[in-house]
């Protein structure tokens, strides 16, 4: 299943989408918990009873600014959330 975690504005849509089949598997020991500089992410049981990984409820509606300073154009070549995540469940949407 695809969690998504966000909001769309005038601006544009801005989501992360988890892939909660590919995190229930992660074999990175829930790197992502880390591996974002703004500690965005949280380990949550699904409705399934599945331990994934969410977006903090605090973050979930100011996804574009928090993310910003890790996007390219802040001079990352790759998102430190989604290289952390080896499974590959972690995409953002813009």
């Amino acid at each position: 299943m695809i969690a998504n975690y966000g909001y769309k504005d005038g601006s544009g849509e801005y989501y992360i989408s988890i892939d909660t089949d590919k995190c229930t598997s992660c074999s990175a020991g829930r790197a992502c918990l880390t591996g974002c500089p703004k500690g965005m992410f949280e380990i949550i049981t699904d409705d399934y009873d599945d331990e994934v990984a969410a977006v903090k409820g605090a973050f979930r509606r100011s996804l574009a600014f928090d993310c910003s300073p890790c996007k390219p154009s802040a001079g990352y070549t790759s998102l430190p959330c989604a290289t952390a995540c080896t499974p590959g469940a972690i995409k953002h949407s813009w």
